[in-house]
């Protein structure tokens, strides 16, 4: 009787078009004010929203994002999850978003799809393997998991690559994260929005902020295409818009929006159990849960906010993977897609205080952004709640332009991704 039932209860709602399912999360009518906006419904605001509620009680809340829920660029990227940075600031940030990932799915009660089968950096030159030593220990003194592989080891996880020595890009090592790998973007967005909307947070779809409210150097608001919203503090995740809303508050931040493009394959069956990534070559791979091949490649060298990138750069991305994978020669690619990425002249965040009273940015992650996705919400949604840093976030601050503080991962860290 019981799979009777279930098979008349998928019939009825295929018939109705889940009409009569229950949401996900709410879809409310915007108040007149809340004690914290924050302006961006991707990944990095909706981990800020949840952690505001569940870690500081900060319930009075509202995202608001101008399309929907995981529309934006936190569905535009090649999910790759790792920590293994050079920089002690970096790793630490990124270790903990990594620690965060790990028990993800439980603390959020939504699958999150996070599967930790391993990101691995390639060293083609003696140069790259000199930096694949250094980056290695500096992440054991850190406590980050970080082994050196050698071809012979390669072989063995990825032996459909091609490791001969004459090849155009010789393998000489890589650098191996097994706690590092993959999750589903968009489950990671549904999953955040839901435990947030449990916490009490509304999240307003479709409500795009076109001003900042000021008065006597502080925030009071905003101004967005469903009317004015007063707020206490307001909170910027709107990842490659960053300059675009703070030019409304009168703010030039450094940073620059980069077309970022991936592509997708037919499915395979499984193939390619680990991540792949190669600074040199500039492109990495993986195999989703699905059977599809998700590649990726550096930013495109203009600037602009266009969800698309240039030829040139797919076209050498492909002669790249298929020289590493001459077994994918003949894959089809199914579709190809651009996220908007704002990158700081040091690859690193600006996570902190603006000279705007109660006006916060987090911004600048450039092509690292989905990885620290729960550690930025949860050092963001301290920084609003506490009107201080967090230690971990404490060096990502606007300030270290004008100091020279600079925390320059540009190519300390292999492929930024």
């Amino acid at each position: 009787m019981k799979n009777k039932y279930s098979i008349f209860s998928l019939a009825r709602n295929a018939v109705t078009y889940h009409e009569n399912w229950r949401e996900a999360w709410r879809s409310p009518e915007p108040r007149k004010g809340y004690d914290v906006i924050v302006i961006g419904g991707g990944g990095h605001g909706l981990a800020t929203a949840y952690y505001l509620a569940s870690e500081h009680g900060i319930r009075n809340v509202a995202v608001l994002e101008k399309n929907w829920i995981g529309g934006g660029n936190t569905g535009r990227n090649t999910t790759i999850v790792r920590s293994n940075y050079l920089w002690d600031e970096s790793a630490h940030l990124y270790e903990k978003s990594l620690r965060l990932w790990e028990g993800l799915s439980q603390k959020l009660n939504y699958n999150v799809m996070f599967s930790q089968r391993g990101v691995m950096n390639l060293g083609h030159t003696l140069q790259d393997m000199r930096d694949i030593e250094r980056r290695s220990n500096a992440n054991y003194l850190n406590g980050i998991d970080s082994e050196v592989l050698r071809p012979e080891q390669i072989r063995q996880i990825v032996p459909i690559m091609n490791t001969s020595p004459h090849a155009r890009y010789p393998v000489l090592g890589a650098s191996f994260q097994r706690r590092g790998g993959v999750a589903r973007h968009d489950a990671v967005a549904w999953g955040f929005a839901r435990a947030a909307d449990r916490e009490g947070v509304d999240i307003l779809q479709n409500c795009e902020v076109t001003g900042i409210l000021r008065h006597n150097g502080a925030v009071t608001g905003v101004e967005t295409n469903r009317g004015r919203i007063q707020a206490k503090k307001v909170g910027v995740v709107v990842a490659g818009h960053s300059s675009v809303i703070a030019s409304m508050a009168g703010l030039r931040l450094p940073i620059e929006s980069h077309p970022l493009q991936a592509l997708v394959s037919e499915p395979l069956k499984p193939i390619l159990h680990t991540v792949v990534m190669s600074n040199a070559v500039h492109g990495y791979i993986s195999q989703s849960d699905k059977g599809e091949l998700v590649i990726g490649a550096g930013v495109d060298s203009y600037t602009g906010y266009g969800q698309r990138g240039s030829f040139s750069v797919v076209e050498g991305n492909i002669g790249a993977i298929v020289e590493l994978f001459p077994v994918f020669s003949r894959v089809r690619m199914l579709r190809q897609w651009g996220g908007i990425v704002d990158v700081c002249p040091d690859a690193c965040p600006i996570i902190g205080k603006t000279p705007i009273r109660g006006l916060y940015f987090n911004c600048g992650w450039g092509t690292g952004g989905f990885k620290a996705t729960p550690g930025s919400g949860w050092v963001f949604a301290h920084t609003i709640a506490r009107g201080e840093p967090h230690s971990l976030n404490a060096a990502f601050t606007l300030e270290r332009f004008s100091t020279g503080a600079l925390i320059d991962e540009h190519g300390a860290a292999g492929v930024a991704h």
